[in-house]
């Protein structure tokens, strides 16, 4: 069972900062990922629509090819910025 995390704005758009969720075995990559949440309808649909998204596997930025696999920790968060 992946771990989903929410950060900031986007756990306040969807209502909750965790989720549990099977991914199922065809579920490979971060890209699959995202559309597996937005395959569950708004509020995620909304929030995965916003291209500046960031996601981290295991607490490790990722890109939409890396691998995920059932156990991993995914947390989606808003861009970072810093001064």
């Amino acid at each position: 069972m992946a771990h989903f995390l929410f950060f900031a704005r986007i756990r306040e758009q969807l209502g909750q900062g965790s989720l549990q969720l099977t991914l199922p075995p065809d579920v490979t990559r971060v890209a699959q990922v995202l559309v597996l949440l937005q395959a569950r309808g708004e509020p995620f649909t909304t929030v995965l629509q916003d291209r500046s998204l960031q996601v981290a596997v295991n607490q490790r930025h990722a890109k939409p090819d890396d691998a995920v696999c059932d156990g991993d920790e995914i947390a989606l968060f808003p861009p970072v910025s810093g001064g």
